[in-house]
């Protein structure tokens, strides 16, 4: 894969202290190619793309543009979704959830070092990904959130904690995370955090990256 003996997938784990999972409405005029510039000037070593009302050569386009913003940064870029997209375009890797192809029909189709992300809150199905092969989990919504469909749930730390306890991979909290509340996300087993809103309609973005990864900094 181009570029992957210069992204920071030998540190996955530092790399996902913060996920920016990038959204067009919330960019507005700044466009989303801007704010993640930004945010990768304030710290972030992961880009999540997510366009669900994109199509795949959209999703193409958008991919080719941002990897040319992620790979000079030493940073990962994921496509949502879409693992045709990500592998078409030469992307880091892909993060599926629950109603997208298995992870380990996913495993077989791209072997590593293509990276696998999938959601789940639940312990024991964050054991069944591992062993399909997946890299990383997302778990959430930690504290709510307004820009996914999850029924207004919010799991809490504690339960985050028990998932990211259950397993040895990289677990990566999401929803509703912001600047005030992300210290809670660290002060459990997970290895990070993913925001949407928290940077993606802040004004000024890398401010807000760096203030999200502050709390993970006095980790080893």
């Amino acid at each position: 894969m181009t570029g992957a003996s210069s992204s920071p997938r030998t540190d996955l784990s530092r790399a996902l202290r913060l996920i920016v999972i990038t959204d067009t409405a919330l960019a507005g005029p700044r466009g989303v190619d801007a704010v993640v510039s930004r945010a990768l000037a304030g710290g972030a070593r992961a880009i999540q793309l997510r366009d669900k009302r994109a199509t795949a050569a959209e999703l193409y386009d958008q991919t080719l543009r941002l990897l040319r913003r992620t790979r000079p940064a030493g940073a990962l870029l994921f496509v949502n979704d879409r693992l045709d997209v990500a592998l078409a375009a030469g992307a880091d890797g892909a993060h599926l959830g629950p109603t997208d192809i298995e992870p380990a029909a996913a495993r077989r189709i791209a072997p590593a070092p293509f990276l696998l992300g999938y959601s789940t809150d639940d312990p024991e199905a964050a054991r069944h990904a591992e062993a399909d092969g997946v890299d990383y989990l997302g778990c959430g919504a930690v504290f709510g959130t307004t820009t996914k469909d999850v029924g207004g749930e919010a799991i809490g730390p504690a339960r985050l904690h028990r998932v990211a306890s259950a397993v040895r991979i990289a677990v990566v909290g999401i929803g509703g995370i912001t600047a005030d509340n992300v210290g809670q996300v660290a002060r459990t087993a997970a290895a990070g955090c993913a925001v949407i809103s928290e940077v993606m309609a802040a004004t000024d973005p890398a401010a807000a990256c760096e203030a999200l990864l502050a709390p993970f900094h006095s980790r080893s």
